[in-house]
């Protein structure tokens, strides 16, 4: 399975400017042939490039250097060096580019195919053919070329998701992922099965789907660094909706459904405000479990009364209320998009 890696550190380095030339005409029967000596070519550039089809960082996590090609000095007879070629690197959408010394967020690719010259290579010097004048016939003079720009970036990837699926370990996100879509996560019946966000695409019409991923980690404080929450709590800042799966189960160690729901909104809230105000939509996962109708009505009146949260039932193992669901997660992600809500 392909390692995902969401944050290295790399450096770039474009190429440098080819030096112009200093060259004289040295032909038969003209004595006085004058200046010829060409100039450098222009170093190539380093570009990002956002593709689709990638979806982890991990070839910059091996390879942290990367440097553009330099251009060849200018030749006789006036001939410009060749330009290097442009470097152009592939990064996952949802890439932000952010200078490493000064903390400056350079470029967001946020789109496929989106494209930034992060460092522009040097000019080719001129060579002395662009010193002559009348008062001097045979310049002895050219440029150096210039050198390229050198950057050292970290590169942050955040997921592009429509849906973030978050709440507590356990809770369900990655059996309710594989059960809408054909992404096949880790899942078993232990805390922290999955280390990793996933991503799938569930179809909630004909023609009309929208990408969902499932955010691991999330714990009471997470913002701080707990469990894996604060690694991955960025991939949620890119959804346009969440959805909270509620274990029915967790009643231990001073934990309940209600405790769990409004434990993980505090630490969006901690992380980003904004965040916090990301429309949810509850669910009560795993209701395969609940037989006393009365339990659910319990539950029911609970989130209704202390948060004014209407919750829905649903079994990612049944599948019980899952297509319901999922097409009011895709209603609700059109009706976002309408908006222009990110």
């Amino acid at each position: 399975m392909t390692q995902f890696i969401d944050r290295v550190e790399i450096d770039v380095k474009a190429g440098d400017g080819g030096d112009g030339r200093v060259g004289f005409r040295r032909e038969k029967f003209i004595p006085r042939g004058g200046p010829d000596g060409g100039d450098g070519g222009d170093g190539g550039s380093v570009i990002f490039e956002a593709d689709h089809n990638l979806g982890t960082l991990l070839d910059f996590r091996y390879y942290r250097h990367h440097e553009a090609e330099s251009g060849e000095n200018g030749g006789e007879r006036q001939k410009t060096g060749k330009s290097g070629a442009d470097l152009i690197l592939k990064t996952p959408v949802g890439t932000l580019l952010i200078d490493r010394e000064t903390g400056e967020l350079l470029a967001d690719l946020d789109e496929n195919g989106k494209r930034v010259v992060i460092a522009k290579g040097g000019n080719g010097g001129w060579g002395n053919v662009h010193f002559k004048s009348s008062v001097n016939q045979a310049p002895r003079r050219a440029n150096a070329g210039q050198q390229g720009e050198r950057r050292n970036l970290t590169l942050e990837l955040k997921l592009m998701a429509d849906v973030g699926v978050i709440g507590y370990p356990n809770a369900g996100k990655s059996t309710f992922i594989a059960r809408v879509s054909s992404a096949r996560p880790k899942i078993a019946d232990y805390p922290f099965t999955t280390l990793i966000p996933n991503l799938g695409v569930a179809q909630w019409d004909e023609f009309k789907s929208f990408y969902v991923a499932d955010i691991p980690g999330l714990i009471e404080g997470a913002a701080e660094g707990r469990g894996l929450g604060l690694q991955f709590l960025r991939h949620v800042e890119r959804t346009r909706l969440l959805l909270h799966l509620i274990d029915p189960a967790a009643y231990e160690e001073d934990r309940s459904p209600y405790h769990d729901y409004a434990a993980i909104n505090r630490e969006l809230e901690r992380y980003s405000p904004d965040l916090a105000k990301k429309p949810q939509i509850v669910a009560v996962n795993k209701s395969d479990l609940l037989f006393d109708p009365a339990v659910r009505e319990a539950l029911a009146r609970e989130f209704k009364e202390q948060a004014g949260v209407e919750i829905v039932f649903i079994s990612a193992v049944t599948g019980e209320g899952i297509e319901p669901l999922v097409k009011r997660l895709g209603a609700e992600v059109e009706r976002l998009k309408g908006q222009g809500i990110s």
